[in-house]
């Protein structure tokens, strides 16, 4: 339960701490907990009153998480405290027997044994999460979590290569204490909860099962160990941490890829007897207006008059991502049709590691003249344009041969909307046979 560590193995009763009946209903719980909670807050008292008032405020917290949760009531109900972890979650608690408990709780199986001959199980043993479980804990790991983020980035920062600077506020190991929380010569008292281990076994419930689990100790955050308020460090207030800002910079290189990821090893927050984590950014590329891709390479779209698709051109074209303009001559005779690709070899991204870079690809799209962009031709000069184009395919011969009028602003998605409502793909066959009976008659 939520107390100070001298005084965890008290257990103080949930039902008196909301001051409620036994029978309380939950809107009764809930009405408890809220006057409780707003009675006990550590900001409502003066600050001499504080640290009693976070310890009520805490148990007043777990009362409610508890009690107003039916089957953890009745958990709490039938086994108290020791039943959970500290936490409000079903755990070991420190009192019955794990086995005593489930033994009580499954009505004579005989504990975890119980479960060994049910078809498939093969004991609670084989269940995942169970191995190694019963014999010796695991100590602290050697490093200290990892902190990864994403990191958008646009094409052309991937393309030039970019240095970003940032500032990271981070924990650190408190200089006054050096990591140990206390005064320089106080002692750490031993975490009885968890009896210095720093974690508690667990139950969790899998459906009508229960597993064992490892959770660290709420009571002293995962120590083992902790300083009574008056002999903490001044400085962290007993977190053997104090937060620290610092400049941090990364570097992106020319041709870095989605989903790459740059480290800073050693940044991330700093835990005593712990080697510092990384910091882990993971490149996210921006989606770009022009240009897309794939790889090294690079596509996008240019847009030709139909003039310059037939009689050539020279112009820039495009407005590369460093900045240069792609200019073009293609010359006259060499017709480009829509959808034409064009290769430009070496002119995609950058390849890390190497002098080369990927390709990029032009997409053609022919703009057509219009006549609502002002496009009036006279008579004389379509038919010389008639003269010089290529002469149509010869004509289909049909008989007999019917002139009609077209919108020339159809609409594709209108395609297959003439269908008369469905009449000639859901037809009822009583209702077709009904139909010829009554022609007959």
């Amino acid at each position: 339960m939520y107390s100070e560590p001298e005084v965890a193995d008290v257990e103080i009763d949930l039902y008196e701490a909301l001051e409620i009946r036994r029978d309380a209903s939950k809107d009764e719980i809930r009405q408890a907990y809220r006057k409780a909670a707003l009675a006990n807050h550590p900001d409502k008292v003066p600050e001499d009153q504080r640290p009693a008032a976070e310890i009520k405020f805490k148990t007043v917290q777990e009362a409610y998480e508890i009690l107003y949760d039916e089957d953890k009531r009745e958990v709490y109900d039938r086994h108290g405290m020791a039943a959970f972890n500290g936490a409000g979650e079903p755990g070991m608690g420190g009192a019955p027997d794990l086995d005593d408990l489930l033994a009580q709780m499954f009505g004579g199986m005989g504990g975890m044994g119980g479960m060994g001959g049910m078809p498939g199980m093969g004991g609670m043993g084989g269940m995942p999460g169970m191995d190694g479980m019963g014999g010796g804990r695991r100590g602290k790991p050697g490093k200290s979590p990892d902190e990864q983020q994403d990191y958008e980035i646009s094409l052309e920062d991937m393309y030039k290569g970019k240095t970003v600077k940032f500032a990271s506020v981070k924990n650190v190991i408190c200089s006054l204490c050096d990591g140990k929380g206390g005064k320089e010569k106080a002692k750490a008292k031993k975490c009885s909860t968890c009896e210095g281990m720093g974690h508690r076994e667990v139950l969790n419930s899998m459906g009508q099962f229960y597993t064992r689990s490892t959770v660290p100790c709420a009571v002293c955050n995962g120590q083992g160990e902790f300083f009574s308020p008056k002999d903490k460090c001044k400085k962290c207030k007993g977190k053997k941490t104090v937060e620290q800002k610092k400049m941090l910079e990364i570097y992106i290189p020319p041709g870095a890829v989605e989903g790459e990821k740059i480290v800073l090893e050693g940044e991330a927050d700093q835990v005593p007897g712990q080697k510092p984590g990384d910091i882990v950014f993971r490149l996210v590329q921006e989606e770009h207006e022009v240009f897309d891709r794939s790889g090294a390479d690079l596509r996008a779209e240019i847009v030709v008059t139909l003039a310059e698709s037939l009689t050539g051109f020279q112009r820039v074209v495009l407005k590369h991502l460093d900045g240069r303009g792609i200019e073009i001559n293609h010359p006259a005779g060499q017709v480009l049709v829509p959808n034409q690709i064009l290769t430009i070899r070496g002119e995609g991204m950058p390849m890390k590691r190497s002098e080369k870079r990927g390709d990029l690809y032009l997409l053609v799209t022919v703009k057509f003249p219009n006549s609502k962009e002002g496009w009036k031709p006279t008579p004389a000069a379509l038919e010389q344009l008639k003269g010089m184009l290529p002469k149509p395919a010869e004509p289909i011969q049909a008989s007999p041969v019917d002139e009609v009028d077209y919108d020339a602003e159809g609409d594709l998605a209108e395609f297959g909307a003439a269908d008369n409502e469905g009449a000639w793909t859901n037809v009822d066959e009583d209702d077709d046979e009904e139909g010829a009976q009554c022609t007959t008659q």
